[in-house]
């Protein structure tokens, strides 16, 4: 069931993508966006329709989140994902793996021959 609403989720996001990018700019933001002219759809009513698509798609997708949320938190309602992973915690008497020493974390030094310096000279 939540591989279903994923998809789906997915699909209305790159509609809702495609959409906006359809339509037109009221400010001229990106120089797009052409003039005037009548015809059998004006701008108006091309604006009109892809506003109420807009809007379709938008309360779709939030409906698909909300949905993909709710499925979320019953599947994850059985421990945290720390007691999944069995990460020692204090409360769990587990004792923690060795933490690496902090020199070991630390960049090489350079051995001297090529001055301290781990990146090779331009002219090698």
């Amino acid at each position: 069931m939540d591989n279903v609403v994923l998809i789906v989720h997915l699909i209305l996001a790159l509609c809702l993508i495609g959409v906006v990018l359809l339509q037109r700019s009221e400010g001229g933001g990106l120089g797009l966006g052409g003039g005037g002219g009548g015809g059998l759809v004006t701008s108006r009513g091309a604006a009109t329709a892809l506003g109420k698509v807009t809007w379709a798609f938008a309360i779709a997708f939030i409906i698909t989140s909300l949905t993909l949320t709710i499925i979320a938190a019953q599947n994850s309602a059985s421990g945290s994902v720390l007691d999944r992973l069995g990460i020692a915690t204090p409360e769990s008497g587990v004792e923690p793996s060795e933490v690496p020493d902090a020199d070991s974390l630390l960049p090489p030094v350079g051995d001297g021959s090529s001055g301290g310096n781990l990146l090779p000279r331009a002219d090698e």
